[in-house]
């Protein structure tokens, strides 16, 4: 019986590395493509063009100065947009006044997509800075309210009898156990708002900027650069990935308590 158990979790692990096959092969795929002048480069870039590109860039810091950029505008506009999704799910998810109040504009609010908002954020803040910032914080804002609106109420009641029999005060009931017990649900909206924030960022570049990875893929289509444009898609995933891994991780370390919870 325990061989029979073992066998599966060793496929698994052996059979990691058939994951990078298919990325591997649609990369082969397209530079044979590319090689033999079936695949146009005005169309997309060839694989070795857009690595040759990509050192180009970080060779002369434009790469390196573009991600700062854009990493600086998603980080303020995730902290603005964090603290304002948790801190409005707090309200919602803890009082049925806050819930009506609440709830209603954020349900209707989540349904507007990012295009339609860039028109009157340039209204309202110009061409500059904010309204790219306040683009990422409205992505960020939604998932993480949702989410943890969700926590907050699927904690289980028999806490707060607990909490009564204890003689818990409110605040202490908040922090010991509503919170902690909202927080695997709190860290789903994290990872979703994370991707969000990537996809606001994206739009937002594209809209009178004059720094950042958005701006890069801009100026390059105006040149039919494709190798270029490519370069900068592929940055917004790795850095994509990159800020999922490190949700990851917070989420093993933050979870541990959860018997169930897997940490490895």
């Amino acid at each position: 019986m325990s061989s029979i158990a073992v066998r599966p979790a060793r496929i698994r692990r052996d059979g990691r590395w058939l994951r990078v096959v298919s990325p591997v092969a649609l990369v082969l795929v397209w530079q044979i493509a590319s090689a033999s002048g079936a695949l146009a480069p005005e169309l997309l870039a060839a694989p070795a063009t857009v690595l040759r590109t990509a050192w180009d860039l970080l060779a002369a810091g434009t790469l390196q100065h573009a991600i700062g950029v854009s990493l600086g505008r998603a980080a303020v506009g995730f902290v603005l947009g964090a603290a304002a999704g948790i801190g409005l799910a707090v309200v919602a998810g803890l009082s049925r006044i806050g819930e009506y109040l609440v709830d209603p504009p954020v349900q209707m609010l989540r349904t507007v997509p990012f295009y339609g908002l860039i028109p009157l954020l340039i209204l309202w803040f110009g061409i500059g800075e904010p309204p790219k910032i306040v683009l990422v914080a409205f992505g960020v804002a939604i998932p993480l309210y949702l989410n943890t609106f969700a926590g907050i109420r699927g904690v289980d009641p028999k806490l707060a009898e607990l909490a009564r029999v204890q003689q818990l005060g409110r605040f202490a009931l908040i922090g010991h156990l509503v919170l902690p017990g909202a927080l695997p649900q709190t860290l789903v909206g994290l990872r979703q708002s994370l991707g969000v924030a990537w996809l606001a960022l994206i739009v937002a570049e594209q809209v009178n900027a004059d720094a950042g990875i958005g701006y890069l893929i801009n100026d390059a289509r105006e040149f039919l650069r494709t190798d270029i444009i490519v370069v900068g898609l592929l940055v917004y995933g790795l850095l994509g990935l990159l800020t999922d891994a490190l949700v990851r991780l917070i989420e093993r370390r933050a979870l541990r308590w959860r018997r169930e919870f897997p940490t490895r």
